[in-house]
């Protein structure tokens, strides 16, 4: 899989040194897919490499997350134009082969159409990470895009209220003289 991570075993906490490279990774990360540059984003991946993706699942190895990358970036490329994600908030576990990583994400975009910028997306992500080649890697990259409220990794009770489904109001079927008419 790798070269050993922690030679004289493994730290309680991460170390300043490799938490700062692993948030490195994670910038050169986003600016790989945000900005369709296709060698910088794989090299943030190692060589063996899984990337579990909402829209396109599971796929492993370099040429399989290209191939998967490239469908992002061209099969709807309005949705990745003007893209932006922004990872926060990390927990950095130190384990014997590597490191697990979780923080939480937001996709801010720019739309091109109507020259606007919204939240495209949130949610948390988990990921496993090795050193190769002296470098920290994604190893196992897992994305939960919060669609759904059990995705959420809601820990307390959960105790949503319960809203009746949408209903479309009824039309106003009165003459239009009516509707204009100042009823004060």
């Amino acid at each position: 899989m790798s070269e050993q991570c922690w030679p004289e075993g493994v730290p309680q906490i991460m170390p300043a040194e490799d938490r700062g490279e692993i948030e490195e990774l994670y910038a050169r990360y986003a600016w790989g897919i945000d900005l369709a540059d296709e060698e910088q984003a794989i090299a943030t991946f190692a060589r063996d490499a899984e990337f579990d993706h909402l829209w396109q699942g599971k796929v492993q190895g370099h040429e399989a997350i290209r191939k998967n990358l490239r469908s992002l970036w061209y099969d709807r490329q309005h949705w990745w134009y003007g893209r932006q994600h922004m990872m926060n908030h990390f927990i950095m576990d130190p384990m014997e082969q590597g490191a697990r990583v979780r923080c939480f994400f937001q996709i801010i975009q720019w739309n091109a159409d109507y020259r606007t910028n919204f939240v495209f997306g949130i949610g948390t992500r988990d990921d496993k990470l090795i050193r190769e080649d002296g470098r920290w890697k994604f190893w196992r990259l897992h994305v939960n895009a919060w669609t759904e409220v059990d995705q959420v990794p809601w820990k307390g009770d959960r105790t949503l209220p319960q809203r009746p489904p949408y209903q479309v109001p009824p039309a106003d079927t009165r003459p239009f003289d009516e509707q204009t008419r100042d009823p004060f």
